[in-house]
């Protein structure tokens, strides 16, 4: 049997994964033809209450994973919300930490939460931090090993970015709205956000990166030498602020290695 064929057989009938996963997912679908009981009755009690626990264990799923979002709209609206995603995107993996992927772009649609334009920033986040807490581990450099470099070596060199840095620009102010809500922050104002998400120790971190700071750092996640990120990042941004950005690198523990020129 191939991947997603076919279910083993009930009775003298043969059951299509397609059919019992839409079933599944769905309320107003019937019950799939061939799943009976063994007297040969069809398993429409069984197959309510697995249906429920499958819908009710992916909606908490997902509550869990975006706490703030679920803060924003309510609990209830949120489930609600998580049934009709799953419908449209059920899970593609049995790792229950990926899932959601796909929300920004549904919350972009939905019809319940079109005027919350900052929603999709938000579940962004969210998902970033989330990549940021199941990424590798790794250890920060020093901060003093930099320093130690001269002018045409730190050009030279490639800083080894931690697997759990990642870049995230938003429309809106994503972060202010996630420490708002998280940690009590001030009241979210102004516009969009550049936003670096690393890990200290097993704690996912937000930091906000100056102008320019998304060339730089997304250039060095490349592989890119210190000196062709900066000459990148001062190309588009002439004032950018280097001192600062490689302040919140080594404060989110974002550098894990220095490879120094031969």
């Amino acid at each position: 049997m191939t991947r997603a064929e076919t279910l083993p057989r009930t009775g003298d009938v043969t059951v299509t994964q397609t059919a019992f996963r839409k079933a599944l997912l769905d309320p107003q679908q019937a019950v799939p033809d061939g799943l009976t009981n063994p007297d040969g009755q069809q398993v429409s009690k069984r197959f309510s209450v697995y249906r429920n626990n499958v819908v009710h264990g992916l909606s908490e799923a997902m509550l869990t994973g975006f706490p703030v979002l679920a803060k924003l709209v309510g609990d209830e609206f949120f489930r609600e919300m998580a049934k009709v995603y799953l419908r449209i995107h059920p899970p593609t993996s049995p790792l229950m930490m990926h899932y959601g992927a796909a929300l920004p772009g549904f919350l972009e649609s939905f019809p319940g939460t079109l005027h919350l334009k900052y929603l999709p920033d938000v579940a962004r986040l969210e998902l970033t931090l989330r990549r940021a807490y199941h990424a590798g581990d790794a250890a920060p450099v020093n901060p003093d090993d930099l320093t130690k470099l001269d002018h045409h070596a730190l050009m030279a060199t490639r800083l080894q970015m931690s697997p759990a840095s990642e870049v995230l620009i938003t429309k809106w102010p994503a972060k202010a709205i996630w420490d708002f809500n998280m940690k009590g922050g001030p009241q979210p104002k102004g516009g969009g956000e550049t936003i670096l998400i690393s890990r200290i120790g097993f704690d996912p971190v937000a930091e906000l990166l100056p102008d320019g700071g998304a060339r730089f750092v997304n250039s060095l996640i490349k592989g890119c030498s210190f000196g062709t990120a900066l000459g990148l990042a001062t190309a588009d941004t002439p004032d950018f602020d280097l001192t600062a950005t490689l302040g919140v690198l080594i404060a989110t523990h974002s550098i894990i290695g220095i490879d120094k020129p031969d």
